[in-house]
């Protein structure tokens, strides 16, 4: 099952630094939350580079930084990656804290877990209740993904338990394979950015970068010139005692 018809639009560029009279782009702020091991490393960079890395270090949390296109919209996109160690039910204050922080951060949200591994499908209702608890008052969007979908020979997780599953939290779903399919990877991430521009209420709406200038720094001859000008206006000005 896939989102909703996407288009292919969907462009990548370095950010890059803004002058007083350019239209800054919205920012978009997203989550990938999930058990250890499911690939969510793997869905971010798969994304951002087309390129499909399988085995990574466990992360402690790295924030990814694009400015990308969606159908004509630019965007400022930050994506947060998550430890998978973090559990909902830890006692560790600390994991709590780290966990609802990114919550509160995030403005939309993908909840992966491997349909290779029962137990990370069960991790994703007690992070979307803590999701709504972070945001009771939201409607932050919400994706559902089952990855790893090309292992079906170990497949623990059958597709309509992740259905089932999504339509009880209302909320999207798909499964896919971030090994074997960049395009369903790019579409998820390109329907959470559009979900999430329409929070903003793009349509075309821009805010506009300060009008007030950056100063500028000086340069040293500018610096002596008018140093100058004030040493000779002292000599010009008449004598006070004269």
């Amino acid at each position: 099952m896939r989102p909703l018809s996407m288009s292919g639009h969907f462009l990548l560029a370095p950010i890059p630094e803004s002058s007083p009279d350019c239209l800054l782009p919205k920012d978009i702020k997203l989550a990938v939350l999930g058990a250890g091991r499911v690939g969510k490393s793997a869905m971010i960079v798969r994304f951002l580079t087309k390129r499909f890395i399988g085995d990574y270090e466990p992360n402690t949390g790295k924030l990814y930084s694009r400015l990308v296109y969606v159908e004509g919209d630019q965007l400022s996109l930050q994506i947060q990656d998550t430890p998978g160690g973090i559990q909902i039910q830890d006692s560790l204050p600390k994991v709590s804290d780290s966990l609802s922080k990114c919550m509160q951060w995030a403005e939309g949200f993908l909840l992966v877990y491997s349909i290779t591994d029962y137990d990370s499908y069960q991790s994703i209702r007690p992070l979307y209740q803590h999701i709504r608890k972070v945001h009771p008052d939201s409607k932050a969007p919400v994706i559902i993904v089952g990855n790893k979908g090309d292992l079906l020979h170990d497949r623990q997780v059958h597709t309509h338990d992740g259905i089932q599953l999504a339509n009880e939290l209302g909320s999207l779903f798909l499964e896919i394979s971030t090994s074997e399919n960049y395009e369903d990877v790019c579409g998820v991430f390109q329907h959470l950015c559009k979900e999430v521009s329409k929070l903003h209420g793009l349509s075309g709406e821009r805010r506009r970068a300060s009008t007030t200038p950056r100063p500028r720094s000086p340069n040293m001859q500018d610096l002596k010139r008018r140093f100058k000008q004030a040493l000779s206006s002292k000599v010009k000005a008449p004598s006070a005692l004269g």
